[in-house]
């Protein structure tokens, strides 16, 4: 597989966001209730001053998107808040490949753990996270009366052993 790459989601590139985004209808009908979003949409979900947005490549192809908070203020851990991959390009590795150099850049920071939020319904995303190492944390209500299960990835056992006494 050709190298993984992050760049970063900009007015310019947000029509890349968008066929991304429209080439995954179902998700769109399980999160937002439509299967397409609108520039406008997307440019307050993706260029917002307080996630970082990235499409994902691979060599000079844009196959996803990834969107992150580096640290969430009611928590302060960092969360993924989305990783999604082109319809067409889905099936080939590329989700594993972009969430291992997301992780990586958290580990280079310091970070000891990733939180994410997965939609009840979502359980093929599910199964995904588990099989990256994520466990279910708890369950949060989400926007438009939806919940998320949260799921954690711990990267220190040092960790691990103090929030099993809490």
């Amino acid at each position: 597989m050709r190298e993984i790459s992050f760049e970063k989601v900009t007015d310019k590139s947000i029509h890349i966001v968008q066929e991304i985004v429209h080439s995954n209808k179902e998700y769109n009908v399980l999160e937002n209730g439509k299967e397409c979003r609108s520039i406008k949409e997307l440019k307050e979900e993706f260029i917002n001053g307080f996630s970082h947005s990235f499409l994902i490549k691979v060599g000079s192809n844009y196959v996803g998107l990834l969107d992150y908070l580096e640290e969430n203020p009611k928590d302060h851990f960092p969360w993924l808040g989305l990783l999604m991959i082109r319809k067409s390009e889905q099936g080939k590795g590329y989700a594993k490949s972009a969430y291992d150099l997301y992780e990586e850049r958290m580990r280079r920071t310091g970070k000891s753990a990733i939180r994410l939020g997965v939609l009840k319904e979502n359980k093929k995303s599910k199964k995904f996270w588990e099989n990256r190492g994520f466990s279910y944390f708890e369950t949060k209500p989400f926007r438009n009366g939806k919940e998320v299960d949260v799921y954690q990835r711990l990267f220190s056992e040092r960790l691990l052993l103090c929030n099993q006494h809490l």
